[in-house]
């Protein structure tokens, strides 16, 4: 039985090695921990269908390797994970809130993020391994103030626990459906990382655009 949905939005997950991206993707598909916590190489994918605003949303979620940014090693996995975020509507740009360095180097997976995929892509930081807090070395106040400075959502997050994990990618998804709702965001575009799984939702589309062409020819 094949899935049905109404919307299909590509999602990525980006971030630095071992802040557990793997971890919050397994958690999210699988409802459970990944024990095994090997870095990932190159790219891994998931998917799920999730209900978001009265929609039925299949969300298709790439998994980068975190270590390619830093190291000569994984040149030819960076070539290849930069195809992965053509075309992507949603991001979860992650660090561990354990670790300053991990922090530190948001701006430059942000930089990617809005410039190989799309500007107008709906990111959402998330600070993972909110279980490990007596560790802390970011506080909740300056990665809030980091996110309201680039027009990013903020939620913490443990993949450890899945606090907070459901909801991040949900709250991505619902951003992304009231942008195509408000008609900021147009699935008919190429490169959006949306498509229609209803073909009924495309065709609601069509009339609102033939009466605009119609009254720009007639100029009324």
């Amino acid at each position: 039985m094949s899935e049905t949905y109404d919307f299909l939005f590509k999602f990525l997950v980006i971030g630095s090695a071992g802040t557990g991206k793997s971890c919050l993707l397994h958690q999210f598909i699988e409802n459970k921990f990944k024990q095994d916590s090997n870095h990932t190489i190159g790219v891994e994918f998931g998917s799920r269908v999730v209900n978001v605003g009265g929609k039925t949303v299949k969300l298709q979620i790439w998994d980068t390797a975190g270590q390619e940014r830093f190291s000569l090693l994984f040149v030819s996995y960076r070539s290849v994970t930069r195809s992965y975020y053509r075309g992507a509507a949603g991001a979860l740009l992650v660090y561990d809130i354990t670790s300053r360095e991990t922090y530190n180097a948001l701006t430059n997976w942000l930089t990617d993020a809005r410039t190989l995929a799309s500007p107008n892509i709906v990111i959402i930081l998330c600070g993972n391994k909110k279980d490990l807090d007596a560790d802390r070395e970011v506080t909740f106040l300056e990665a809030s103030r980091f996110a309201q400075e680039n027009e990013l959502m903020f939620l913490e997050t443990s993949a450890l626990t899945g606090e907070n994990v459901e909801e991040a990618f949900l709250k991505c998804a619902r951003s992304i459906l009231t942008k195509i709702e408000s008609g900021e965001l147009d699935p008919e575009r190429m490169g959006s990382g949306i498509q229609y799984g209803d073909a009924s939702l495309r065709q609601l589309r069509q009339p609102r655009g033939s009466a605009a062409q119609a009254k720009q020819q007639c100029n009324c």
